[in-house]
């Protein structure tokens, strides 16, 4: 008995997949059609149809999974393709069109799913490291009430935006964390390769140097002998400061003084809070209950302190609360959100209220961080500036009082 691999279209019309055994080719042709399917392609246990059904299962295991970046683009192109095209010859396309093996094999999983007569939930919960629960739980929205379409336009345009908040946060990062490396390079070449060969000429001096000589000798000394030995307790003291996040209270005092810090609290509180009150306009719109959209949301919040906020939101609707009410009893989210979320239940539009005042709290967060920016630049600058005087202060003291001596 040999193994073949099959792709055959059924009496419905339905595309088929699948492997059997059979004595040879003919043989495993004749059981295909005796099942009334029309045998379209006919290969080996090893052929390309095979390793095409295998693929997705394999890249799994891997752990490969579409990124952030190629969930959005793989919604937008769906989100377009599907208004002209059915569902599986647009996954089909979409597989086609891209150019990473993983994504490939991602999409052609779903797409085999979507063609085995499942609906797209169902055959995303196949790869649930690709499409998140929120995602998928949306995506059963739009299929149960017949606005699929519509209902990916408005998933792309909140992935994008999403998208489009991680680049200017990566954009606000990027350069005061490029300064402070740098700053710290030139700072630890002066002390461990310049310091040591200045000091060296003040050895048979004869006279007791200045104390910030000595001071900055001294930390130079130790830079330079035993620099693999503060590398080494620094990591050290990093890996044992991620693993006692790992435990929930560690993580939960950690996070919630994260928001109490003047600046970075304000900063993460109006992050989480624009991105919370985007998902859930986007939810109320597609006609998902608020308390599934409040417990799916949760799933996206990192901070410990505002998923548990979270959670007592949800209690406090199920009790017969209302979402103003409970977002301002929580204590933790800006009062904004609380205002504009009383507005949008009294008038009937909490989605279009929500969606507001995350567009409100994404302009503050650009005037925030742009502010923020334009202070710490010039404070990392300031503060090089200050050390890199203090090294060259402490070498050009003992120069003074030799030609103090020298004079007097």
């Amino acid at each position: 008995m040999a193994e073949f691999a099959y792709l055959a279209i059924d009496a419905k019309g339905r595309e088929k997949r699948g492997r059997l055994n059979a004595v040879d080719d003919l043989g495993a042709r004749a059981s295909l059609e005796a099942r009334q399917f029309y045998v379209v392609r006919l290969a080996p246990g090893g052929g390309a149809s095979a390793t095409a059904r295998r693929g997705p299962s394999l890249l799994s295991r891997r752990g490969r999974t579409l990124s952030a970046k190629q969930l959005t683009l793989f919604t937008r192109q769906f989100a377009t393709i599907s208004q002209v095209s059915p569902l599986e010859e647009a996954l089909r396309t979409i597989a086609r069109q891209s150019e990473q093996d993983h994504v490939r094999a991602i999409v052609a999983r779903v797409a085999d799913g979507v063609v085995e007569g499942r609906r797209l939930a169902d055959a995303m919960a196949r790869e649930p490291k690709s499409f998140p629960p929120l995602y998928r739980a949306m995506v059963a929205a739009g299929e149960s009430s017949g606005s699929l379409p519509d209902l990916l336009e408005r998933l792309s345009l909140l992935l994008e935006r999403q998208a489009e908040m991680r680049g200017k946060i990566l954009s606000a990062l990027a350069y005061p964390i490029v300064l402070t490396i740098v700053a710290i390079g030139v700072v630890a070449a002066l002390m461990i390769a310049v310091v040591p060969q200045v000091v060296e000429q003040f050895d048979d001096v004869g006279q007791q140097l200045p104390l910030l000589t000595r001071i900055v000798i001294a930390l130079s000394d130790a830079l330079a002998g035993y620099w693999w030995a503060i590398l080494g307790v620094l990591g050290i003291a990093g890996a044992g400061f991620a693993y006692a996040l790992r435990r929930d209270p560690v993580r939960l005092a950690f996070d919630s003084m994260l928001l109490r810090l003047p600046m970075v609290g304000r900063l993460i509180r109006d992050l989480h809070a624009a991105r919370m009150a985007r998902t859930l306009a986007t939810m109320i719109e597609s006609r998902l209950p608020l308390i599934d959209g409040l417990r799916l949301t949760t799933q996206t919040v990192h901070n410990r302190a505002l998923r548990n906020a979270m959670l007592g939101l949800i209690e406090a609707i199920r009790g017969g609360g209302s979402l103003s009410g409970a977002i301002g009893r929580a204590g933790v989210f800006p009062p904004l959100l609380v205002y504009l979320a009383a507005s949008g239940e009294s008038a009937g539009r909490l989605d279009a209220m929500l969606a507001r005042a995350a567009d409100y709290l994404e302009r503050e967060f650009d005037t925030f961080t742009a502010t923020a920016l334009s202070m710490l630049e010039p404070a990392i600058i300031v503060v090089m500036g200050v050390v890199v005087a203090t090294i060259v202060l402490a070498i050009l003291l003992p120069i003074l009082q030799l030609q103090t001596l020298i004079g007097g």
